[in-house]
């Protein structure tokens, strides 16, 4: 049975007193779904975070990490850092890193792979662009990210990998996904997993999706046979609206 997810990405919002004041609303609200709950902080604030979430239910998990152990790369945090003060989920793949830090497929696989060897789960994320879309080519896009990063991995490896579909050109575009878009990418996904590793494990993989989800069209979304939950951006930060997506299942 595949797992219920709702991770709030906070990208690079949040100074430490703004990351206290989030957490207390979070700690105050009542979940009434099953659906598995993280949060993203900034690399500054995980340690806190995770200190201050650890009695909960809520997970604090990482928005990027390095594939080396170590080593000369300035900024950079391995996957054994993250482990270190307690975070056990990293989100890799994210459609920003991709087009703001030129991530590439082969560079994620090695990040993947970074990740798997210090037992941690990923949350991988692709997703095409709008150029692609009108070219009616997101299958073709979204196909070759997933396979050319993941599909070197056996099928063990999917226990600890949850897929996060970005449509990019439904995000800040002007145009709008509709939760039927959402669903039948969601499918293609999971028929490219079963086509690969058997239906077995694409039945056992959580797909999240990306597109600008907020409390207004959360229940219709997940309501989506193959949309197991939202990787959710701008109303992660606002506690009442990301546990109104939580509660939507």
């Amino acid at each position: 049975m595949r797992k219920n997810i709702v991770a709030g990405n906070w990208k690079m919002n949040n100074d430490l007193a703004q990351t206290e004041t989030l957490i207390t609303a979070l700690q105050g609200q009542t979940k009434t779904s099953n659906a598995e709950v993280m949060v993203a902080p900034t690399f500054t604030n995980l340690w806190h975070a995770f200190q201050s979430l650890r009695e909960s239910d809520i997970e604090v998990v990482a928005q990027n990490m390095h594939f080396a152990e170590n080593g000369a790369y300035t900024g950079e945090i391995s996957a054994s850092m993250l482990k270190s003060i307690g975070v056990k989920t990293v989100i890799l793949g994210h459609s920003e890193r991709r087009a703001y830090f030129n991530e590439t497929d082969e560079s994620l696989a090695k990040k993947v792979d970074a990740a798997l060897a210090n037992d941690m789960r990923v949350i991988f994320c692709f997703g095409e662009e709008l150029a692609d879309r009108k070219a009616g080519n997101e299958e073709a896009v979204v196909g070759s990210q997933i396979k050319n990063a993941l599909f070197h991995l056996g099928a063990e490896a999917f226990k600890n990998i949850v897929l996060a579909y970005e449509p990019v050109w439904a995000i800040g575009t002007g145009e709008t996904a509709s939760p039927e878009q959402a669903q039948d990418m969601h499918a293609f996904i999971r028929k490219t997993l079963a086509d690969k590793y058997g239906n077995d494990v694409a039945d056992s993989v959580s797909i999240l999706y990306g597109g600008s989800v907020k409390p207004a069209n959360a229940q219709e979304i997940f309501s989506k046979p193959d949309v197991d939950g939202g990787l959710i951006g701008g109303a992660a930060l606002k506690a009442e609206d990301f546990y109104a997506i939580v509660n939507a299942f």
